[in-house]
């Protein structure tokens, strides 16, 4: 349960004042009124009367919105007793309120404004039931506000603890999904060392010292759910190394990055998965020399990114093996985590080879990335 809240002091009064001085311009006008102007109107009294009407109200507000807030709340369970407790604490009111008005009006008046032929008891139920109903809606004025408050604020603190669940749910899925990332990756780097220790061994060395690299820019930034294109290029650029080491003449890599988007954030390892498909699924089964294109630009509000090669393109199991693998589906769902609906992946055919491309918003990374001469070259 919440602490209960109230309204600053200087804000109950405030109003209070405000009140009081409507209700004796009120009462001013309806006595000039009722007398024609004949009677004599003592407006500082007025005046006085009508500020205590309501600083009763204001001063008790505080104690009524602790009251309901925190013990006497209209819960499905507890509804008859915080009724009863809410009549027993309106009849309070009405007769402290009461009792304040005739303390004022005694001091204002002598014999408190009574008239000699009026008797004690009948003077004090006529000031009594005079102001009841309004004392009474008062009362529950203040109640109800303190009800609305406390919902209201309840609301806001369950609304802050979803937001704050669904964010540390999307995170886990963020992980879960990059875990399957890093696996697979790695099996199939270690398969390809595998081939080469005993055919080219210099190669395999070469491989495992760019794997070591490699993985040590993936635990520098784990904890990262985005970082800088600059970062993720970084990154990019140590796994190409691996492939060309080993496809060693066959594969050649182009960059086209427009250096405005080097800072933008982008998903920890949306490139190399997608890259990966294309060698896999493109450049190995072609018989000839290979390309890998990187594509970043900036189309107004969104970033662009495009992952192109020269392969053999999708034939009908390579299509059904590109959607259903780890890359493709893993790139998309981490999409749509991040970003909703503001994101899109989409992929093409072309003349030879295929085009897979990724929209997003353009988000400026906290840390400005320098433009690096050898990705723009």
């Amino acid at each position: 349960m919440q602490k209960p809240w109230t309204p600053p002091i200087r804000w109950v009064f405030g109003a209070a004042t405000l009140l009081g001085f409507f209700s004796t311009l009120q009462a001013y006008r309806l006595t000039s009124l009722d007398y024609g102007g004949k009677m004599d109107v003592q407006v500082g009294a007025l005046l006085v009367l009508n500020l205590v009407y309501w600083y009763v109200p204001a001063t008790l507000a505080t104690v009524i919105f602790r009251l309901d807030q925190s013990r006497f709340r209209l819960d499905p369970e507890r509804w008859m007793r915080a009724l009863a407790i809410n009549a027993v604490g309106a009849a309070c009111f009405s007769v402290a309120h009461a009792l304040a008005m005739i303390a004022v009006r005694w001091l204002v008046w002598s014999n408190a404004g009574k008239m000699p032929s009026v008797s004690w008891t009948t003077f004090l139920q006529r000031i009594y039931l005079t102001n009841l109903d309004w004392t009474l809606m008062t009362y529950s004025t203040i109640v109800g506000l303190g009800y609305a408050l406390g919902y209201y604020r309840e609301a806001q603190a369950r609304a802050v603890k979803e937001a704050h669940l669904e964010t540390q749910l999307a995170q886990a899925r963020l992980k879960t999904l990059e875990s399957e990332l890093q696996p697979h990756f790695l099996f199939n780097t270690l398969h390809a060392i595998s081939t080469l220790i005993h055919t080219s061994p210099d190669s395999a060395d070469r491989m495992i010292s760019r794997l070591s690299d490699l993985l040590r820019l993936t635990f520098d930034r784990s904890g990262a759910a985005r970082i800088s294109l600059q970062e993720e290029l970084e990154f990019l650029g140590k796994y190409l190394e691996i492939e060309q080491t080993r496809f060693q003449d066959r594969l050649s890599v182009s960059y086209d990055v427009d250096p405005e988007t080097l800072d933008a954030e982008v998903p920890r390892l949306i490139l190399q998965p997608l890259v990966e498909n294309a060698i896999k699924h493109g450049v190995s089964p072609r018989v000839g020399h290979g390309i890998i294109e990187i594509v970043a630009r900036r189309e107004e509000d969104r970033l662009c990114l495009e992952v192109r090669d020269n392969g053999v393109g999708l034939s009908g199991s390579a299509r059904s093996q590109f959607r259903s693998g780890v890359g493709l589906p893993n790139t998309r769902d981490r999409l749509e985590c991040l970003y909703g609906e503001a994101q899109a992946l989409e992929f093409s055919e072309g003349n030879g080879g295929l085009t897979v491309r990724m929209r997003m918003p353009l988000q400026r990374s906290a840390a400005t990335a320098a433009a690096s001469a050898s990705l723009v070259a």
